[in-house]
């Protein structure tokens, strides 16, 4: 069932305005993200941080692989573009690390907690253990030069925007938030009762129907 969590997970996160998702080949296991900082204080705000994502067969049992395409000077990326992050580790505590259970990948995780975390993790970067710990001192020991490095590679970023893609912003961002907000009890009424079934489960419960109609004309005409 991961391709169906998954194809579900795609849809909706297609919807928001801080990613730009895209299937890889057609294949739901394969992911083209790009994280768009909405908050104008980050140094980050107004980078396209382009990365792939790959989801075992088992998904949401084992984590997904996150990897930036441009690697990030910064202390939780390695110089391949993959994350030291605790939500893509394996479940379970981990006696070495210290890390927990509840730091860890879980089943209940889903793509955007990933997602949301790394975006976290852009402007929170934890330096005590690092991937790269000239990053990690840099940041430690010269804030402004580690900035310059940020801007750099935020301007970088700028290079993966597809043709014609509009660049959200957090003014953007805001409207549509309030445009949700606006929405009347009708509206959200009729989403739950047609817009939270799956096509295949209309059409089941239409056959269902069907037959039971059939059933009581036949009793009928008997």
């Amino acid at each position: 069932m991961a391709d169906k969590i998954l194809m579900r997970e795609f849809k909706e996160l297609s919807k928001e305005t801080w990613t730009h998702i895209s299937l890889i080949n057609d294949n739901v296991f394969e992911w083209s993200v790009a994280l768009i900082v909405l908050n104008p204080d980050s140094a980050y705000y107004g980078g396209y941080f382009k990365a792939t994502m790959k989801f075992p067969s088992n998904y949401p049992y084992t984590p997904p692989d996150f990897r930036f395409n441009r690697s990030l000077w910064h202390p939780n990326v390695y110089s391949d573009g993959r994350l030291c992050i605790s939500i893509l580790h394996q479940p379970g505590e981990d006696m070495m690390s210290g890390e927990l259970a509840g730091e860890r990948w879980s089943p209940v995780q889903r793509v955007e907690s990933v997602l949301i975390s790394v975006l976290s993790l852009l402007d929170d970067a934890e330096v005590s253990s690092p991937a790269n710990v000239d990053a990690g001192v840099m940041l430690r020991k010269d804030p402004e030069a580690y900035k310059q490095k940020v801007l750099q590679d935020k301007e970088t970023s700028k290079q993966d925007i597809p043709a014609g893609f509009e660049m959200p912003t957090h003014e953007m961002a805001f409207k549509k938030e309030e445009k949700v907000d606006t929405f009347s009890w009708s509206d959200s009424e009729a989403e739950d009762d047609f817009g939270s079934e799956s096509d295949e489960e209309m059409f089941d419960e239409d056959e269902e129907t069907d037959g039971e109609e059939g059933g009581e004309k036949d009793e009928e005409d008997d």
